[in-house]
């Protein structure tokens, strides 16, 4: 075999893979999620961080006030209009998305093998950045996480708060 008859080989071959991967269509189905994809996974890496010194000390009040939030963020996600509901779905892709982090953060680690430091690191640069986008970015994310955690009447005593009685 001389070398212009492997070249061409491996050539073909080559193409014939390439042609057959993308050609060939696997045949799945994810689960339906309802109107949206649950990103309880991402605030569930963001909480902590975003909540540090709000959350109870005890880790089982800590684990119930953090999916009790989960729950009130995707409450408060589907009330949102329709056209923030669609910038913050694609922040959130971005997030869980290496390129998407790429550009935001100028790191490919995913969010979930970051240190909390390393997170509070990104949130604050975010937060100081002279690019407006991620400014709002930072503060969407902040605001969403506040107003969920802070809907539940459970933590309203962190704030020394107690609803009005109108009638005593």
């Amino acid at each position: 075999m001389n070398r212009r008859t492997f070249l061409l080989g491996a050539f073909a071959g080559t193409a014939a893979i390439a042609l057959g991967v993308n050609l060939y269509s696997p045949e799945f189905s994810l689960p339906d999620e309802g109107e949206g994809k649950d990103y309880r996974l991402l605030f569930g890496v963001l909480l902590p961080v975003m909540l540090d010194g709000a959350l109870p000390d005890v880790a089982t009040h800590k684990l119930a006030a953090q999916n009790r939030t989960l729950d009130a963020i995707k409450h408060s996600i589907d009330v949102l209009p329709d056209e923030q509901q669609t910038e913050l779905f694609e922040l959130l892709d971005m997030l869980e998305n290496r390129l998407g982090l790429l550009l935001l953060t100028s790191n490919m680690t995913p969010l979930l093998m970051r240190s909390p430091s390393e997170l509070t690191q990104m949130l604050e640069t975010w937060r100081h950045s002279y690019f407006a986008l991620l400014q709002t970015a930072y503060l969407g994310l902040r605001e969403l996480v506040m107003a969920s955690y802070y809907a539940c009447p459970e933590h309203w005593s962190r704030l020394h708060y107690a609803k009005p009685e109108l009638f005593k």
